[in-house]
């Protein structure tokens, strides 16, 4: 009886690595981010909302997926998960915590180009407010944004 239950414990604890283990990273937050980038500079903007509309699996992965901001109006462009907010300006709109992330993320973006921006946010996969971080990338006139929920 005793080996079964170091056995069960084995395998929960695998379960959990495993699930850990395949949680997104930074890393593939940013390889979504130029990903898209090069989407955009082969194929123009356009595709690019088509590709993020359209779920593709490149730029759309559970909880991990990016987005599309206009970087001089902060109006949605595309969102796989929101088309509600598509063609909105949000820009003040705040977080759970009254965070305005979106400004933050357009005047990291138009000061840097690229950086990390954290904040509150619906996960897809939980439906639950939960903590996340934010890579965000400019190309040209627009801002990706691809996030990973912070556990």
């Amino acid at each position: 009886m005793k080996m079964i239950a170091t056995a069960a414990a084995l395998c929960l604890g695998l379960a959990s690595t495993t699930a850990l283990a395949n949680e997104p990273t930074e890393k593939d937050a940013i390889a979504m981010a130029e990903r898209g980038a090069a989407v955009i500079k082969a194929k123009g903007k356009a595709e690019m909302m088509r590709l993020i509309n359209a779920k593709d699996p490149s730029f759309v992965q559970g909880a991990l997926y990016v987005d599309l901001r206009d970087v001089k109006t902060g109006i949605v462009l595309a969102h796989p998960y929101n088309p509600s907010i598509v063609g909105k300006d949000l820009t003040d709109v705040p977080d759970a915590n009254g965070k305005k992330y979106r400004r933050e993320i357009i005047e990291l973006a138009a000061a840097k180009g690229k950086g990390w921006v954290d904040y509150q946010y619906k996960n897809p996969t939980t439906g639950k407010i939960e903590p996340k971080t934010t890579y965000i990338l400019l190309v040209d006139d627009v801002v990706l944004e691809a996030g990973i929920y912070k556990k």
